[in-house]
């Protein structure tokens, strides 16, 4: 394992080029901080002892090249398609689903998280609760609210 200073000066030198090479591979801000961190983690981690800067420099490159590739090839990224991509297809949606997709989106952060987990996930209450952290009561009023916030968005009687 790398000391602290090594690490700390690698992040320093490496950071930039790191995140610019996966923005042009993945061209998603998450998805290349979640590569950022398990290239240094790698980093961290690994006993491989560099020739040169230059050697260091390859090596970073490669294992961050490869980490994009892999998630780009993973069967769950090849399975989804983004929220903003789906909203952009006219086929995709027809004109009620994006009416509700688009309502569910602007929820509150709190609100949003319960009800993707309840009826795109099919989680319980109680299995959400232990997911988020949160009172199972908490959860059904989080659902009732979250229900009643898009009845008066959508109009409708609130049905599930």
């Amino acid at each position: 394992m790398r000391s602290e200073e090594e690490v700390n000066m690698a992040v320093e030198k490496y950071s930039n080029m790191i995140r610019r090479l996966c923005m042009i591979h993945l061209k998603n801000y998450a998805d290349t901080e979640d590569i950022f961190q398990n290239v240094f983690l790698k980093y961290v981690l690994s006993s491989v002892t560099f020739e040169s800067e230059e050697h260091e420099r390859a090596w970073f490159i490669r294992v961050t090249v490869n980490a994009c590739k892999d998630l780009l090839k993973s069967f769950f990224r090849s399975r989804t398609v983004s929220l903003d991509e789906l909203l952009e297809q006219p086929a995709a949606l027809s004109e009620d689903n994006r009416e509700v997709l688009e309502a569910v989106l602007a929820l509150p952060e709190k609100y949003k998280d319960v009800v993707y987990l309840h009826y795109y996930e099919e989680y319980t209450a109680p299995e959400i609760s232990k997911i988020l952290g949160k009172n199972v009561n908490s959860v059904y009023t989080l659902l009732n609210r979250s229900r009643q916030i898009l009845k008066e968005k959508l109009g409708g009687d609130g049905n599930e």
